[in-house]
């Protein structure tokens, strides 16, 4: 009867489990890679001996299958055709059961769950033989050619060339799957997108050789209207207030003119003239441009003359000055001045209806208008023209020769050491092409890069499959194919001189020679593209710039906040990075990097000046990821809080076990304005579950999300919702394993209570960036081998970077049936 018993209660385990998987399966489905491979047989344990796959059947057979038939297909999912005998047969389904027991949400509330032990030995048994499977048929994957998307087009152009480019400007944005935008399953290709390769191949021609025949170009900079401009700024000259940096490449030698507009109402006034101000134009720190404005002088000057303009004020803050080509910093600010302002007027100017200048307030840079060059001199001297011209021709003779080598060192960098007679062949050609009818030898190296920046080998990354291998099997890719995966995965360019050099001699791909260089480039500063790129999409800190909370209910929010919640969190998963720390410190390090800004934002007294530096929490709530202010604010709404989002944050990036997508018609979240007494969140969403179409989900998805509602939209501690005559907020629930909460720390506290669980949902998110895939349930056996041997070295980032450089997926590749469509050699090949 015990026995019996037993089964039982795994039986209603297992069908709870699978049912509630089904919008993963449903996802998982239309990946295109097939299953991934661990890279050491799964150590089993004394559940799997004392459980067989009979007793497990007999369990699905007593209390699964009662609903989960051909004939109901409850959820869309039938169990009475799928055998336990075999689990690697049925991977999909089984995967999910797997992921939705672990984070608890199986079997569901109000069905008898069973025992922790019988738990563990179903998990125990499915993960042990599906890890089994994969290792008996490795099955690495297949990618599709790969086309750089513009973050890695723009670290490419960098570290070929030397040369720092805006590829917003130049590239259309690209499309997102799996959370990534370097997913080759969308990173298509169209007329458009070629023509736009070919355009920004000619514009970097230009910018790095300094074309002569460029003409003047204007450039618009917009200061963000909610940027406050009475404060120093991070980055920017000691001694100045507001404004803003920008760090611009110039062509040429030459003449640029700066305009510089102060922001105006929607009436058309121009604000902060009431004091005498000045407004600084600096180059690499040295002032080119000083003008004053505002203050008594102003007022009379309005008086005389009614018909006085903000335009007349814009007019003093334009200048052009001659300037050297290459990267440049411009600031333009105002000059910090001391807080004893003009004591001698009381009253502040009282303007008329006709005014076109409001003296009150503080004056607010709007747009910069950077324009040139005018009257050229040459293309200088810039770090870009010494990457390229390793050589100068003496005369005519030696310009081939010379041009041969700076072709052959640029095409072996720009092709990741695939360069071959062929390439430097076309590229000579080119080369004699744009030398012909009388032009320069300078002329003749800019057509043919632009040809190599055109090129397929440049723009896209193509795994050829060798000869000799059979339809269907795995094959290593060889060191230089190796080295492009590493680069990609952790810079997000392309390979260096010592990985292609490793790559030539085929020593990369052994395992110490591999080691010391992911551990090397880790530690490089290019890694920072770890946090930009894959912590940006990750934690969803890309979304942060679009983000603008209500100024009626947080009229203290402004830009400097919103950059400063930024600043933050990329610096404390660098520290992460860096240190190379248990990554379990994402959740509970008490630490965190902050300025004066986000101090008082946070609460956190005598932190003083613009400077990020490292501060140790007192307060419980701040540790870790769930009390960071740009996570809580991408989370909420523009006006309110919202456990919804929050609630599926924390189900897809801690326990990894995304909630199903909504249903067609979700009925309308009550919004309250001017009640007497306005209902909290919480109680307008317990109306809202009320539903029963929506209480399923909710149940699920809000307990997490009401833990963190002592935290408001923007981030910041509250203990009311709604001000104060809104009610004490109530942060306590109950999640859907049973485990009662109450507030952020008892939050943390149950997610981490089985801490393998958030190092999985890492492993699977840093795998899926890597491989520039979506995962699919076959992958998971390659996750857990990850997670397993990181473990033995305390969860360091850098064990689970180096799990996934040596886990079949990355460094393997499947041949598939017949021949692969190769990208065309002329797709992008220039006709002007």
């Amino acid at each position: 009867m015990e026995r019996k018993s037993r089964v039982a209660s795994l039986c209603r385990l297992h069908v709870a489990a699978v049912a509630a998987a089904l919008a993963w399966t449903a996802q998982l489905s239309g990946a295109r890679a097939p299953e991934a491979t661990p890279q050491a047989a799964p150590t089993g344990t004394a559940a799997t001996t004392t459980t067989s796959a009979s007793d497990l059947k007999a369990t699905v057979d007593a209390y699964c299958v009662t609903c989960h038939n051909q004939r109901l297909k409850t959820g869309g999912l039938t169990l009475d055709d799928v055998s336990l005998s075999d689990p690697g047969a049925h991977a999909d389904v089984w995967e999910k059961v797997i992921r939705k027991v672990r984070g608890g949400m199986m079997p569901p509330p109000g069905v008898p769950r069973p025992p922790a032990p019988a738990q563990t030995a179903l998990i125990s048994f499915l993960e042990t033989t599906l890890d089994r499977a994969a290792l008996a048929a490795p099955n690495p994957g297949r990618p599709l050619a790969h086309r750089l998307n513009r973050s890695e087009y723009a670290n490419a152009i960098r570290d070929l060339l030397d040369l720092h480019i805006d590829p917003s400007t130049m590239l259309p944005s690209d499309d997102s799957a799996g959370g990534f935008d370097n997913n080759a399953d969308v990173l298509g290709v169209s007329p458009v997108l070629l023509e736009s390769y070919l355009t920004a191949a000619e514009r970097v021609a230009a910018l790095a050789l300094g074309d002569p025949k460029l003409p003047p170009v204007g450039e618009v900079f917009r200061v963000r209207q909610d940027a406050s401009q009475d404060k120093h700024v991070e980055g920017m000259p000691i001694g100045t207030v507001g404004g803003q940096a920008l760090d611009l490449t110039l062509p040429l030698d030459g003449e640029y003119q700066f305009e510089v507009r102060l922001f105006r109402t929607n009436l058309g006034t121009m604000r902060g003239l009431e004091y005498s101000h000045q407004l600084e134009i600096a180059v690499d720190g040295e002032r080119v441009h000083l003008a004053s404005f505002g203050g008594d002088k102003e007022i009379a000057a309005s008086s005389e003359n009614p018909t006085l303009t903000g335009n007349d004020v814009d007019g003093r803050f334009t200048a052009r000055v001659p300037l050297k080509a290459g990267p440049r910093r411009i600031t333009i600010a105002f000059i910090e001045k001391t807080h004893a302002l003009n004591t001698r007027r009381l009253q502040n100017y009282v303007r008329s209806s006709a005014d076109t200048i409001d003296f009150s307030g503080y004056p607010h840079i709007d747009q910069i208008i950077f324009t040139g060059p005018f009257n050229p001199t040459g293309p200088g001297d810039t770090p870009s023209r010494r990457r390229i011209f390793v050589c100068r021709p003496a005369d005519t003779a030696d310009e081939e020769p010379c041009a041969t080598r700076i072709l052959s060192t640029l095409g072996r960098r720009a092709y990741r050491g695939d360069f071959t007679p062929d390439d430097q062949r076309v590229l000579l050609d080119f080369f004699r092409r744009g030398r012909a009818d009388g032009r320069t030898f300078e002329s003749g190296i800019d057509l043919a890069l632009r040809r190599l920046l055109a090129s397929p080998k440049f723009a896209f990354r193509v795994e050829r499959d060798p000869a000799g291998v059979a339809a269907g099997s795995a094959y290593a890719l060889n060191d230089l194919e190796l080295a492009s995966r590493l680069s990609f995965f952790l810079w997000s360019s392309i390979p260096d001189d010592e990985l292609l050099a490793l790559a030539a001699k085929k020593t990369l791909h052994q395992p110490a020679t591999l080691e010391r260089q992911v551990r090397r480039m880790l530690g490089d500063p290019k890694a920072q593209a770890l946090v930009d790129n894959f912590v940006g999409q990750w934690l969803q800190l890309r979304n942060l710039r679009n983000k603008q909370p209500n100024s009626h209910e947080f009229p203290d929010f402004d830009d400097n906040l919103r950059r400063a919640l930024d600043t933050e969190l990329e610096l404390f998963f660098a520290s992460i990075v860096r240190e190379d720390r248990n990554v379990l410190d994402l959740m509970t390090a008490d630490y965190t990097f902050i300025n004066e800004r986000l101090a008082r934002h946070y609460g956190i007294a005598n932190v003083y000046g613009s400077h990020f530096r490292r501060v140790t929490l007192a307060d419980d709530t701040r540790k870790g990821l769930l009390g960071k202010g740009a996570i809580l604010l991408v989370t909420s709404h523009a006006h309110r809080t919202s456990p919804v989002l929050r609630g599926k944050w924390v189900l897809e990036n801690v326990l990894g076990t995304p909630p199903p997508p909504p249903p067609d018609v979700v009925p309308p979240f009550e919004e309250e304005a001017g009640a007497a007494r306005p209902k909290s969140v919480r109680e307008r969403m317990e109306q809202h579950r009320r539903n029963p179409a929506c209480a399923s989900c909710h149940r699920m998805i809000d307990p997490a999300g009401l833990a963190l509602e002592n935290f408001d939209a923007t981030g910041a501690w509250r203990t009311r919702d709604g001000g104060t005559r809104g009610a004490t907020v109530d942060a306590s629930g109950q999640l859907v394993d049973g485990t009662r909460i109450n507030g952020v720390v008892e939050l943390r506290q149950a997610l981490l209570r089985e801490p393998p669980t958030f190092v999985r949902t890492l492993t699977e998110r840093l795998l899926t960036y890597a491989l520039g895939r979506g995962l699919i349930a076959a992958d998971m056996p390659t996750v857990r081998t990850i997670v397993r041997d990181a473990e033995k070295d305390q969860y360091r980032f850098s064990a689970i970077v180096l799990g996934v450089v040596r886990s079949v997926p990355f460094q393997k590749r499947l041949k598939a049936p017949g021949s692969e469509p190769q990208v065309a050699a002329s797709t992008l090949h220039p006709s002007r």
